[in-house]
């Protein structure tokens, strides 16, 4: 499943399909949300969250279930996996965030972000509850969720976790083939948890 950043909608999101499966044959599914493309209602928190728990569940449970979020769709992720933490074989967050109130913060220091934010996206707190592989890609250039907030998600993580860095890339920015990536990412959810414990 696809969890998407906010500059982009599932059509956006069609390399990812192609990348994924010439890793491995997954079906996949990208989540629109709500206010994006022709999809009514508007975007927050609430509604992003309430529309990944519906589509969550019509996934079929037969078969392993990963999924990958991208920039803000990395909290959606996160979220999704500290709800359904059995039900979830593996995770990987491109360009994520610990709390989106910290990135906010970084990019505004003058305000009380952490008063005034509503949305606050809190994905450490949600991967809290899951025990599950999470990868983590982070990007060096990266100037609209700078890498620090992606390290902080990563080592705060207890679970089998793997990193991928990439010191020139910028956000959500892959500086490998992508068909290396997701193989890479794929190998590390479907072999034995404790090779991958750091």
């Amino acid at each position: 499943m696809i969890l998407y950043g906010n500059g982009s909608t599932a059509i956006g999101c069609e390399h990812y399909v192609n990348d994924l499966q010439s890793a491995a044959p997954l079906d996949v599914f990208i989540l629109e949300y709500p206010g994006y493309e022709d999809r009514p209602g508007s975007p927050s928190q609430a509604s992003l969250f309430s529309a990944a728990d519906e589509a969550f569940q019509a996934l079929s449970i037969n078969h392993p279930i990963y999924l990958v979020g991208e920039s803000l769709g990395s909290g959606v992720a996160s979220y999704l996996a500290g709800t359904y933490s059995n039900k979830i074989a593996g995770i990987v967050l491109i360009s994520p965030f610990n709390c989106l109130t910290d990135v906010a913060q970084n990019h505004y220091p003058e305000l009380p972000v952490h008063a005034i934010l509503v949305d606050r996206f809190p994905s450490e707190e949600y991967l809290r509850y899951y025990h599950g592989k999470v990868g983590v890609m982070v990007d060096g250039r990266d100037t609209v969720v700078p890498e620090k907030f992606g390290l902080r998600l990563y080592h705060g993580y207890a679970g089998p976790k793997k990193l991928w860095e990439f010191p020139g890339g910028g956000h959500c920015e892959i500086m490998e083939p992508a068909s290396k990536f997701w193989k890479e990412v794929v190998e590390f959810w479907q072999t034995d948890q404790r090779s991958h414990r750091e």
